[in-house]
């Protein structure tokens, strides 16, 4: 206020002074103190905005506190695993600047031998980014505004991915419609999408991916949405939402063999994969197992599970991996061999081997390793023992007598 009334009274002053001035010089100046004027009130307003910038609202400075505190733990957890990653390197005898994670692992499977089914429960060493949760980034702004426009509902990245869901398949819906005009009621050419060598998120998951809390009801709400999309017709045109919303099969190696990605049939709209099995003298045995199926079985071309009719261990032989994954009358496969190499049990054995092996791409790593531990996944080396010369049999003995 008092330059503003030293801006007034030199005005006054000014005017006094060119009472008698030309009104060119006296407009001049009106237009100099106007200047100073204006930049006063803009210099004023640029104050104001940084006093309200300072304002902080509590939301953020409870957030701030909270990230501090956050990055000091893991500071002294980071220090605490590179002390613990130097003894454990000198106990092993090597170097602690070249020790990665893999030779952690090791010399804890070494040091600590464990027969624990559940990795979770096997002793670990890993660095603490990789045990403790990451920590979501502030949603709001400095005044407490939030980023979002689905903040309010306290799971914004869980609704936002059901929100694209609903919008992509009210969008597919509209698509069809417009494929049935054009072509009629059958149409010939389906989209549909495979979903060979993915599996959905579990609980835990989903949980750690969006960094949200979800119950149990919004987690089977969430796998329903997204599997209604999935099993449109033309649900191929969204592929990438739906990988992007599903995890991917690790590919393990298992007895010398890579689990296969499945391979997409356009003509069928299906995914399938082809391995061998081997039981005894059969070495060859082709299985080709189709998803998804409705439990159609077809041996040599032409034959069906009535091929073993006198042999119920061996039909039990082949559904038992069926069963095990929960993929019976889901999956169709077919089986090629030779007939004359072995018999009937040796046969079942080799399809159950390979049947196994083509399972494996599409359940999850968790279903693998039960399916390892279980032995479908182990060929079965055991064979007929020769017979030894000078005795009855591989073993049997010809009865003695003395004389």
């Amino acid at each position: 206020m008092r330059k503003l009334n030293e801006l007034a009274l030199r005005h006054t002053s000014t005017l006094a002074r060119q009472k008698f001035a030309p009104e060119r010089s006296v407009g001049k100046e009106l237009d100099k103190v106007d200047m100073e004027t204006d930049r006063y009130f803009d210099s004023a307003s640029i104050a104001n905005e940084a006093r309200k910038a300072k304002k902080i609202s509590k939301a953020m400075k409870a957030y701030l506190k909270q990230a501090e505190d956050h990055d000091k733990f893991i500071k002294e957890k980071t220090a605490e695993f590179q002390i613990g990653k130097r003894h454990l390197a000198n106990m092993m005898g090597a170097d602690p600047e070249h020790f990665g994670q893999k030779d952690i692992d090791d010399a804890i499977e070494y040091l600590f031998p464990s027969g624990l089914f559940e990795k979770a429960a096997r002793p670990m060493m890993k660095p603490p980014e990789e045990i403790y949760a990451r920590r979501r980034a502030a949603e709001f702004d400095e005044t407490g505004r939030p980023f979002h426009y689905l903040f309010y509902t306290t799971r914004p990245q869980f609704y936002s991915i059901l929100h694209e869901a609903a919008t992509k398949l009210a969008e597919l819906d509209a698509y069809q419609d417009e494929m049935i005009k054009k072509h009629g009621v059958n149409v010939e050419h389906y989209e549909k999408w495979s979903s060979g060598g993915s599996t959905w998120y579990s609980s835990e998951e989903l949980e750690g991916k969006l960094l949200e809390k979800i119950n149990p009801p919004m987690f089977d709400n969430f796998v329903n949405t997204l599997q209604r999309l999935a099993d449109h017709p033309f649900s191929n045109r969204v592929n990438e939402f739906l990988i992007r919303n599903r995890k991917p099969l690790v590919a393990i190696k298992q007895m010398e063999e890579t689990i296969q990605e499945p391979t997409y049939d356009p003509e069928t709209g299906r995914s399938y994969v082809q391995c061998n099995g081997q039981r005894k003298d059969l070495r060859e045995c082709a299985v080709k197992v189709w998803y998804p199926g409705t439990g159609k079985v077809v041996i040599n071309g032409d034959k069906d599970l009535l091929y073993w009719r006198d042999y119920l261990e061996a039909r039990e032989q082949i559904l038992f991996p069926l069963q095990f994954t929960d993929l019976l009358m889901k999956v169709d496969f077919e089986a090629s061999f030779d007939e004359h190499k072995s018999g009937p049990v040796s046969q079942a054995g080799a399809v159950r081997l390979g049947l196994a092996r083509c399972l494996c791409s599409f359940v999850s790593p968790e279903m693998v390793e039960r399916m390892r531990v279980a032995g479908l996944l182990t060929w079965d080396r055991r064979r007929r023992e020769r017979k030894v010369y000078g005795r009855e049999g591989a073993r049997a003995k010809f009865t003695w007598k003395k004389r």
